[in-house]
């Protein structure tokens, strides 16, 4: 059986240690973050750093613990990829860019170029929010962390060297003719990917391995001459492609020069070669990546479940103190998912959000899709027939979002993807019916094209049509 987890302890002391413990031997009065709730906050995070493999490393007192949150909230981290995205696609517009509107070099006109300071000035600010980035991260996990985070070490200097290529841009009015800083860029999205540093690590690691000095395995293929082109001859002859090589060959002989360094090079070294290295390297990587962020996960449910029991007080009865670990424990793994439902007092309340959601009125809502789909294929073009369908699935799409929201609480029935499409669907077609109703079926309608769609979004496919007059 392995030993458990070590939770580390933050190193510093005096007044300049402000970093929290997450041990349960830490003295609660001389800590600033054991204060009344601070334990149910500091373990659900810790399970929530748990729950995607982070590092519990970090700062854990009340201000550092709401700035992780707000950090690694979904909002924050949509603004983050927003912007790697926006200044890597500025080299879509920028000087020497030939994007155009057509690639037809009859009817193409010359790309556009923007003005001095234009480009420059999102870079700004995309700048200012990877500088907001960085400072955020290195106060987060604190000097000691920082010093052992060399991506982070990395993150500041190509920030200091991209605004210093910046600034002599703007110096030079955009006249210049080498920007360093264009090439840096792929190091904003390389940073925020894991899956990227993991990737580039193996790279690192294949390399060494390439060397030939280190393996004599090559020896029993390319003892001499005649077995080397005996052994290229056999891998050669299953990846060619005489289509692209005889026309060619057929019109000089000399073409074959090129087409067997071609080959040599780029079909058996670059990539044979390199994809078995790099995935052999990989493959042992990637076991020791999934082991640490197990290993990780571990630590942080450990670390979490360590402040809860330091919390609990002795004195207590008994019934007590397992009513606060259930509390905690509630509070923990239900902000690791969604939002609490909403507690009501009324026992009628009680009954309706028990019934309302159940899985079975999910499925009722599927019986009620799957007519909506019966009626889309069966119906017959009827001024005061189709109006009436429309309607009454639309009310009933309406009242099964309203009664979502009241069972499971809107910021609960939002944190849904499904829920969030099918009550702004549900919304639209209401608008839409109240707007078409009155104008598709006055007097001077003459025929109706109508096709109904249910608003559930995994239970239909369609599309929805007003009538047309």
């Amino acid at each position: 059986r392995p030993a458990a987890p070590r939770i580390r302890e933050p190193s510093g002391g005096g007044g300049r240690a402000r970093r929290c413990s997450w041990s349960r031997e830490a003295p609660v009065s001389a800590s600033p973050c054991c204060r009344p709730g601070a334990g149910p906050r500091r373990g659900g995070c810790g399970g929530r750093a748990a729950a995607v493999y982070r590092s519990i490393n970090h700062r854990v007192d009340s201000k550092s613990l709401w700035l992780y949150r707000w950090y690694y909230s979904r909002i924050c981290q949509w603004i983050l990829g927003l912007t790697i995205t926006v200044i890597l696609a500025l080299a879509f517009v920028e000087t020497p860019s030939s994007l155009t509107v057509t690639s037809d070099v009859r009817y193409r006109l010359p790309p556009w170029d923007p003005p001095c300071g234009l480009t420059e000035s999102i870079e700004l600010l995309c700048f200012l929010v990877f500088v907001f980035d960085v400072s955020v991260k290195s106060y987060l996990i604190g000097w000691e962390e920082f010093c052992k985070t060399k991506w982070l070490m990395a993150y500041i200097l190509i920030l200091i060297v991209s605004l210093t290529d910046w600034i002599v841009s703007l110096s030079f009015f955009c006249t210049e003719t080498v920007r360093i800083r264009r090439i840096l860029r792929p190091f904003f999205l390389l940073q925020n990917s894991s899956m990227m540093k993991k990737t580039l690590k193996s790279i690192n690691s294949t390399l060494p391995e390439m060397d030939g000095q280190q393996d004599k395995e090559w020896v029993g293929y390319f003892r001499n001459l005649p077995d080397s082109l005996t052994s290229l001859l056999v891998l050669l002859t299953t990846a060619n492609n005489p289509d692209v090589m005889i026309p060619a060959y057929s019109k000089n002989r000399a073409y074959s020069i090129f087409f067997i360094l071609f080959t040599v090079l780029g079909n058996l070294f670059l990539m044979n070669l390199l994809t078995a290295i790099i995935y052999n390297q990989f493959r042992g990587y990637l076991l020791k990546s999934v082991q640490s962020s197990l290993f990780r996960r571990r630590v942080g449910i450990r670390a979490a479940f360590e402040v809860l029991l330091m919390d609990v007080t002795i004195e207590a009865n008994q019934g007590q103190n397992m009513l606060m670990v259930n509390i905690s424990a509630n509070l923990i793994f239900s902000s690791l998912q969604h939002p609490p439902s909403p507690e009501y007092q009324s026992h009628f309340m009680q009954k309706l959000q028990f019934v309302f959601s159940h899985s079975y009125f999910g499925c009722l809502g599927n019986v009620v899709a799957l007519a909506n789909i019966i009626s889309i294929c069966v119906s017959i073009l009827n001024t005061f027939l189709l109006p009436a369908i429309n309607c009454f699935f639309i009310l009933y799409y309406l009242l099964e979002t309203l009664l979502k929201i009241l069972a499971m609480g809107f910021k609960r029935y939002w944190s849904y993807p499904s829920n969030r499409f099918d009550g702004l669907l549900t919304g639209i077609l209401l608008v839409i019916d109240g707007l078409v109703i009155p104008v598709g079926y006055g007097s001077t309608c003459e025929h109706v094209n109508c096709v109904q769609i249910p608003a559930d979004y995994s239970k239909y496919e369609g599309a929805f049509f007003p009538p047309h007059c």
